[in-house]
């Protein structure tokens, strides 16, 4: 495939103010004063100045993904990229890694691939906030065999409303009768370099990059050669209801689970949300975005003020929407997607040929900076009416495990932490508090009862 451009459409924990704990005296100097028991071991039982089990910063903060901001997964590897594919630093399917991209040139990094699995590697680029930047400028990716040939690349950039904020490119060495050049095991680079540099407004400094590769494996039988001609392709009525407050993530790593709903977060001028939805096989995604009302006496209209791009689970873009504003409520949909099936791959169009497998499909939602400057620095109100149609099917019957291993399914526990919130915020965070608080809580407590009664004893004469 030839290059797309398309437009896109740390410490964790929680603390509570006012909790402060001194010891007032010592048991050798006031012999019958109950030595403190201090508050450690209560602020140990409620996770005070701590996490809680599977909470985020993100979700500690409330709405994450500041302006300008990106959550770099907390286990990605600094690396170094190569000027030259002598030097390239390998990229291992199912690690994450972070990089720096400069401004001018090709980057390159080394993958080491077998004859049977295909290999999906992308790229996420996070430029530094600003208010403006090229309307083409963003990141282009390659894979290239070791002839220097390229087996597949792909184009992301900022879109019309020329906002910089993170954008994800992939590309892929597909096993398959169409791409000869590349079915052999052997040596590969992923390239990534920027897509305008020189671009009026675009910045001129480097950017950090995250990296990801990921493997499916192939078929334990022949599977179809055609993608599905037919598909229901009518929009479905958007979910109504009441919205629930459900905090963006900050980055593909912290993306809050969503499942069908309609959920409400708020977002300001250059911020990025990053949100994640659990698609089975035979089951159809379909997304509305909404801007509410702006809160301010402002006025103006801004283009593209809205940014929603889906990507699926590896990292590769599936398609995107742009929302105009004017201070008053605008409403708009995702283009009707087919089902999830292993043969959309053998589409001719990329957009349904990512639709390729299950998964957590991303919904990565930016608000241009530019609104800022008619409406105010202020957040405005989102809101994701999210429907999924069909019933789950059986997967295509995988012939061994996807590096990382069940990347390609959907579990109980997806479902599970969609539906609740998962670790990115939500309900389930204070329950888990509440249960594993109050259980290993009530122990500890027991124990500095018996602390305080043996300390007594020993203060006295």
């Amino acid at each position: 495939m030839g290059d797309t451009v398309r437009r896109p459409g740390s410490d964790e924990g929680w603390r509570v103010r006012g909790w402060a704990c001194t010891a007032r005296g010592r048991a050798e100097s006031r012999p019958r004063r109950r030595p403190a028991a201090g508050c450690v071991g209560v602020a140990v039982v409620l996770g005070l100045g701590g996490v809680l089990p599977g909470q985020t910063a993100a979700a500690a903060a409330g709405s994450a993904g500041t302006a300008g901001s990106y959550a770099f997964a907390e286990d990605a590897r600094s690396i170094d990229g190569a000027v030259t594919t002598a030097d390239a630093v390998e990229l291992v399917p199912g690690r994450t890694y972070r990089s720096t991209l400069p401004t001018t040139g090709t980057t390159y990094y080394r993958l080491e691939l077998d004859d049977t699995s295909t290999l999906y590697a992308s790229a996420t680029a996070v430029p530094p906030a600003g208010r403006d930047s090229s309307v083409i400028d963003g990141l282009k990716v390659s894979v290239q065999n070791g002839d220097g040939r390229s087996c597949d690349a792909d184009t992301a950039t900022f879109g019309a409303g020329g906002s910089p904020h993170p954008v994800a490119a992939w590309a892929m060495r597909e096993i398959s009768p169409r791409r000869s050049l590349c079915k052999d095991a052997g040596t590969y680079y992923l390239t990534v370099e920027r897509a305008d540099p020189d671009g009026k407004g675009s910045s001129p400094g480097p950017w950090e990059i995250e990296l990801t590769a990921v493997s499916e494996p192939a078929l334990e039988e022949p599977g179809p050669t055609e993608a599905p001609e037919e598909w229901n392709s009518a929009p479905p009525r958007p979910v109504t209801g009441e919205p629930e407050r459900r905090p963006g993530g900050g980055g593909f790593a912290e993306a809050t689970p969503l499942g069908q709903g309609v959920w409400r977060d708020d977002i300001r001028p250059g911020q990025t949300l990053f949100y994640k939805v659990p698609v089975d096989w035979g089951q159809q995604l379909h997304t509305t975005a909404e801007l509410g009302s702006a809160g301010s006496a402002g006025r103006g209209f801004v283009a593209a003020a809205l940014d929603l791009d889906l990507y699926n689970p590896a990292r590769g873009h599936v398609e995107d929407l742009g929302v105009g504003y004017d201070g008053g409520q605008k409403s708009k949909s995702l283009a009707p997607l087919p089902p999830v099936a292993y043969a959309n791959r053998h589409a001719p169009g990329r957009q349904v040929a990512a639709v390729r497998f299950a998964g957590s499909y991303y919904l990565v939602a930016h608000l241009s900076a530019e609104v800022a400057d008619d409406f105010g620095d202020a957040p405005v109100p989102l809101t994701l009416r999210v429907r999924l149609s069909g019933a789950a099917q059986e997967g295509p019957g995988y012939a061994g495990r996807s590096v990382p291993s069940g990347l390609f399914t959907v579990t109980e526990e997806d479902r599970e932490a969609a539906a609740e919130g998962g670790a990115a915020g939500g309900d389930a965070v204070y329950r888990a508090l509440a249960v594993g608080g109050i259980g290993a809580g009530s122990a500890l407590l027991a124990g500095l009862g018996v602390w305080t009664l043996v300390a007594r004893r020993r203060a006295l004469p």
